[in-house]
């Protein structure tokens, strides 16, 4: 029997981001496994699989553009199934939409990858909120083999599916994971018409673009859409010295190996404006009718659609240097300005000083703040949000400028994560609620385990690169007084 978790409401994910995993080889063959359900209906308007072939050149669905107002945070996990173009099908489907997830546990090119952390949030939130952002998604599902996955999309407010030891090794295919979710909701009387097919590798999903492209096929204008991006770039490969298929290696020097043109002719250069556009999928996110998945057991048939997102959404997660070029591009990706959070916490040096000390000649230490800072300690205060100076230092200056904050302060502590999650849970606080503003990696432990790890503008490169938000000022410059406003700016959870 598959075993399954459920939240109860969808978009309980606080501070969802635009989009926070593993999955099997893109263009993977038809999954071997589970087989269609017996006696489910095909989603209406679906076309056979057979002798369809993708649209060339297509562009994305005409007429259809994001959803306006979308529904406040709180809401049921199944609202009514809804479509931006109902004046175009007879009559609106019945079933649900459902994004799915696919999340193993497992990953070669980067370990746990599904749980690595991108601008602060882990993939597979990352992925979870940008899909409960989406208007026309009603129910968002994760399929994984692993505890620490299904325990983060819980709190990111998914559903989770347990996927069997057969179909979580290395060698299956995403649409076996699709197919196993299907039967299982399908066991538990719940019809879907549209799958939304996420891929948590991709870590800036537009949440808007899933909307367009779900209005795409409920109103029967494509059976399967994808999100790509128009690019007017000149592909190249290599073949051999015959003209036949590549032979080289792909690197420096392949011998025999000859560069043949692609998609244009090598000896006419024409302008960009007079060139054709092509246009280059992303892996990010699919969307197609759920029988007419079911039929052709792969997430490409019938009418197929382009969904266009911006090129610097675009990245996939799959190596190393891929994750650190996300994680700089979050900040500019993300640009969060509020920050939805109901307690703040931040650490000392280099957060309220400008890291440096005057020193005199007893030792005694003096150092430099800013009083917009305090300012903004007033207003949190007064505002009624709870904050804690959470420091290694025990000098006394420390606590001098707490009591002259009236901010309670942890100094001396060794390890901020332990003293953070105990200072929490004794004030009845959710660490997905607290924003911790860090600036060096005596800070990281800390920032890890909180729903906003923010950093300051000149935090050192570790700090940054783990952060949810890094901020515009420096530490001592004021930094506290720009997160505060951030903070009272914000939609809180209540």
């Amino acid at each position: 029997m598959t075993s399954s978790q459920e939240v109860p409401t969808l978009r309980q994910a606080q501070g969802s981001s635009p989009a926070e995993g593993s999955s099997p080889a893109q263009g993977s063959s038809p999954a071997e496994g589970p087989s269609p359900a017996q006696g489910s209906s095909p989603a209406q308007g679906s076309s056979p699989a057979e002798g369809s072939s993708p649209a060339q050149g297509s562009s994305p669905a005409e007429g259809s553009s994001p959803a306006e107002g979308s529904s406040p945070a709180e809401g049921p996990i199944r609202h009514e199934a809804r479509s931006l173009s109902l004046s175009k099908r007879e009559e609106p489907f019945g079933g649900l939409t459902v994004a799915v997830i696919p999340a193993r546990g497992g990953s070669k090119g980067v370990p746990r990858k599904n749980l690595r952390r991108v601008g602060g949030i882990p993939l597979i939130q990352r992925a979870a909120r940008a899909a409960a952002a989406a208007e026309l998604v009603d129910l968002v599902v994760v399929s994984t083999d692993d505890d620490e996955i299904a325990e983060l999309s819980i709190a990111a407010g998914a559903r989770v599916i347990r996927r069997p030891a057969e179909i979580s090794g290395d060698t299956a295919s995403s649409e076996s994971a699709v197919l196993h979710v299907l039967d299982a909701l399908e066991d538990a009387g719940e019809l879907v018409d549209v799958v939304v097919f996420i891929q948590a590798t991709s870590p800036f999903i537009p949440s808007d673009r899933i909307d367009v492209a779900v209005d795409g096929v409920r109103s029967g204008r494509y059976d399967s859409m994808f999100s790509a991006y128009e690019t007017y770039g000149f592909l190249w490969r290599r073949a051999d010295s015959g003209g036949g298929a590549g032979s080289g290696s792909g690197g420096d020097g392949d011998g025999d190996a000859a560069a043949e043109a692609i998609n244009h002719d090598a000896a006419h250069r024409p302008r960009r404006q007079d060139r054709e556009p092509h246009y280059l999928e992303t892996g990010a996110f699919y969307v197609f009718q759920a029988g007419g998945f079911r039929r052709a057991r792969h997430r490409f048939f019938g009418r197929i659609g382009i969904v266009e997102v911006p090129e610097l959404t675009a990245i996939e997660i799959d190596d190393e240097q891929q994750l650190a070029a996300a994680s700089a591009l979050a900040p500019l990706v993300d640009q969060c300005e509020s920050i939805a959070v109901t307690a703040v916490v931040t650490d000392f040096d280099g957060v309220h000083t400008d890291d440096t000390a005057m020193v005199d000649a007893e030792g005694r230490e003096q150092v430099r703040v800013s009083r917009e800072d305090g300012m903004g300690v007033a207003r949190l205060r007064r505002a009624g949000i709870p904050m804690l100076i959470l420091s290694t230092e025990v000098n006394p200056v420390v606590r001098a400028r707490a009591d002259k904050l009236r901010v309670p302060v942890l100094h001396g502590v060794d390890d901020k994560e332990e003293a953070l999650a105990a200072w929490a849970a004794e004030n009845d606080i959710a660490l997905a609620d607290i924003a911790y503003l860090g600036n060096d990696v005596n800070d990281l432990p800390a920032m890890r385990i909180v729903g906003w790890p923010v950093a300051v503008a000149n935090a050192h490169p570790e700090v940054r690169a783990a952060a949810r938000v890094v901020l515009s000022k420096s530490g001592g410059q004021g930094a506290v007084r720009e997160l505060i406003e951030r903070v009272l700016t914000a939609d809180r959870p209540r």
